[in-house]
């Protein structure tokens, strides 16, 4: 890509031989020279650390974070909601499957594949799936989440934050079992190494 400029650092250390005693660790400081002026280009470090001069101070350049140099403004966008998912941790390749959103409230109901890499429809196994719902309020910096809960309605929402509006939650079904099973804790009866014994009285 022409609007980028990428930069490998490598470096040996011998820290990593524990035995040399060379052990502790400090903050160097390496200088890179490009065959032409940066410009307006971002900066790659290592494949992964970008940096740009948007909104920095020359000659600074600014950080960028998870979401990119220029995240999506707080909203009710596919953009923003990819936000909202990155900020509970939901899994990869997960599906939106409903939001509900006025700009500064949001529901937000979505689903991951948890069976093999298939194309059968017809097998159970290539259709499964688990899911979840959370609650998020809008701040500067993104969708905050609030609670999460697999019932239906505003109660668990409206425990968590009061100010959460009815007319995002009050019509909410609950989530399907199948998405979000519930699993009671062990009987002391079924608890392994457990026995049951019987007195009788003569």
């Amino acid at each position: 890509m022409t609007d980028l400029v990428r930069v490998q650092v490598t470096f040996t250390s011998p820290a990593g031989d524990r035995a040399s005693g060379c052990t502790g660790e400090s903050t160097a400081t390496a200088k890179v020279s490009l065959p032409e002026p940066l410009g307006d280009r971002d900066v790659i470090v290592d494949n992964y650390t970008r940096f740009t001069a948007e909104g920095a101070e020359p000659p600074a350049l600014r950080l960028c974070g998870e979401l990119g140099c220029t995240p999506p403004a707080t909203g009710c966008t596919p953009a923003s909601y990819e936000q909202a998912l990155t900020a509970v941790d939901a899994p990869e390749h997960t599906y939106r499957n409903s939001e509900r959103c006025d700009g500064k409230w949001l529901v937000l109901d979505f689903s991951w594949r948890t069976g093999p890499a298939c194309d059968d429809s017809t097998d159970p196994a290539c259709s499964a799936r688990l899911g979840d719902r959370w609650f998020f309020r809008s701040k500067k910096s993104g969708w905050e989440p609030i609670s999460r809960t697999s019932a239906g309605g505003c109660r668990d929402v409206r425990r968590e934050e009061p100010a959460f509006p009815s007319s995002l939650c009050r019509s909410l079904a609950p989530l399907s079992s199948a998405l979000h099973p519930s699993y009671p804790p062990p009987s002391a009866s079924s608890t392994p190494g457990a026995r049951s014994t019987a007195t009788a009285t003569p």
